[in-house]
């Protein structure tokens, strides 16, 4: 992955939940403010997203989502589209929090990364379901499968597409041992793209075990 953000420009439409802490409008910044203060807070998002952002094998990658990278998604939307009536702002929180975790959870925005267009036709093709077949699992206990695309389906039995939104659940005991120093490991077990991280670098652990609230 390159420094730069990827933007989703598609807004997630995922049923609306009870959420730890949701955005609300007076959360944002007002068009012009963002605009003077866009650089400084992109460098911001992009360093925080170093330790939330996982390759697996050389064309996939999962990007772990929190309150600021979500902030960041709505106010780059409201930008991009000259999005400032409450409604419309209101459009874009209703759209994205739901990417932000819920106490026992993780949620991540999936990535199939491959650069030439005709190798990633094929390889979309190829890896049909792969959504499905990505996990996270705690040292100790069983792998968690991710549950992807609640909002609308992204793929089908032919083919997937190049972005999901994936979240994994954790039990009590799996969340408990997390923050006692228990080993994570990611990766995907797709018949044909198998990867995984284990376990995941230092600075991905501490980053993951701090999203869970005590």
């Amino acid at each position: 992955m390159e420094d730069d953000l990827p933007l989703v420009t598609t807004s997630p439409k995922i049923k609306k939940e009870i959420f730890v802490n949701p955005l609300k409008i007076t959360d944002l910044y007002s068009l012009e403010h963002y605009a003077s203060i866009r650089s400084d807070f992109r460098a911001q998002v992009i360093a925080h997203k170093k330790n939330r952002t996982v390759a697996i094998g050389p064309n996939a990658t999962l990007q772990f989502e929190d309150r600021l990278t979500i902030q960041y998604q709505v106010q780059e939307m409201l930008r991009a589209e000259r999005l400032y009536l409450p409604e419309e702002i209101q459009g874009e929180l209703d759209a994205y929090n739901p990417l932000i975790p819920e106490g026992n959870q993780w949620k991540a925005t999936f990535f199939i990364e491959v650069t030439d267009a005709d190798e990633r036709k094929t390889a979309l093709e190829e890896w049909a379901g792969i959504e499905n077949f990505l996990w996270i699992q705690v040292t100790g206990f069983d792998r968690v499968f991710a549950v992807s695309d609640e909002d609308m389906p992204r793929g089908n039995s032919e083919k997937t597409s190049a972005v999901h939104f994936s979240s994994f659940t954790l039990d009590p005991k799996m969340v408990e041992n997390v923050h006692a120093g228990a080993e994570i490991s990611i990766g995907i077990d797709h018949p044909k793209y198998q990867h995984a991280l284990c376990p995941v670098p230092a600075n991905i652990q501490k980053s993951l075990a701090s999203m869970f609230f005590n």
